[in-house]
């Protein structure tokens, strides 16, 4: 069987087939059917059924740069599994699921079946739990539900807050004063609100209080409402904090709260409040908690590496 699959111009069959046919290459190595790349045009000849999933694949990595997003080897890798597993319309409802489209024009997509259940629970449930490996998107997701929120008008205020815990640096060495000291901190979050709303709207909000970015230590005390508000890093986090944190939540309001059980910066002997919430809450109604893996990352593939190695060897231990 041929099938002709046409591109609109050289720089979206760029896009989707790769530079020097890199994608195409990744492509492959998973099946038999003969592609042949002239311009804009793709040839697949083989198989009926093999033709029928290529012709499939390359669609939803064609839609998925229709739609605003550059294709990565990642979007490749995962549309190659999610295929071969029959799961085709799992992996559109992916791509069609747009949180939001940033300052810049980009359109912020779940890109693992664990980031479109992550997503979901956020929007299903009061507080959601997202724990799982750096790169997996827990952080910049929340970030993007609580921009579509505010946008929406579903809140009044974003609040996002990380406990400001050591991690081989002591806070007392570094310059200025105790704001200065804790920005670093929250640096990651400062960066996905610029990036997701550009620089001068976060500006804006934060001169109006409409975004707060500030340690955990500053929460104690206040009610929460009609706000969304995101604990990040909080497996640094003590029981009794993350408990007090939680307990901040007023009426309106939607809490997620993200962390990796594997990155631990608290001294020895002290229980990380994520873990201990995982035990206590795990049964409430209203909470989620979702866990992500290895296979939820979206940084570059070593990084997903790494990540098993590090789990395979505690293991071992």
């Amino acid at each position: 069987m041929e099938k002709r699959i046409n591109f609109v111009d050289t720089k979206e069959a760029i896009a989707v087939l790769g530079r020097n046919d890199e994608y195409l290459g990744l492509i492959n190595q998973h099946f038999s059917c003969k592609m042949t790349a002239r311009g804009t045009e793709l040839i697949l000849d083989g198989q009926d059924g093999e033709v029928g999933q290529l012709t499939r694949l390359f669609n939803e990595l064609t839609y998925l740069y229709r739609e605003g997003n550059p294709v990565t080897s990642h979007d490749v890798r995962y549309s190659i599994q999610m295929i071969l597993n029959g799961q085709a319309d799992f992996l559109h409802q992916m791509f069609a699921d747009t949180v939001l489209v940033t300052a810049k024009g980009r359109h912020i997509k779940p890109k693992t079946l664990g980031q479109s259940y992550y997503l979901e629970a956020i929007r299903r449930n009061h507080i959601t739990f997202g724990i799982g490996p750096a790169g997996t998107g827990k952080t910049y997701l929340a970030v993007a539900m609580a921009a579509f929120s505010l946008k929406n008008k579903q809140v009044e205020k974003i609040i996002l807050t990380r406990p400001a815990v050591e991690a081989g640096e002591k806070l007392g060495f570094l310059p200025g004063d105790l704001q200065e000291k804790v920005d670093p901190y929250l640096r990651p979050l400062y960066d996905a609100m610029y990036d997701i709303l550009g620089m001068d709207t976060v500006q804006k909000y934060m001169a109006k209080n409409i975004i707060e970015v500030a340690p955990l230590a500053y929460m104690r005390g206040r009610t929460l409402e009609d706000s969304f508000i995101i604990l990040d890093e909080a497996q640094n986090t003590t029981a009794e904090q993350m408990k007090m944190f939680l307990t901040r939540m007023g009426f309106g309001s939607k809490m997620v709260i993200t962390g990796d059980i594997t990155q631990i910066d608290l001294p020895t002997g002290v229980k990380s409040g994520l873990r201990h919430a995982q035990a206590v809450l795990a049964e409430v109604p209203g909470i989620a908690m979702l866990t992500l893996n290895e296979g939820d990352v979206v940084r570059h593939e070593i990084v997903s590496r790494i990540i098993k190695a590090y789990a395979q060897y505690d293991q071992k231990q």
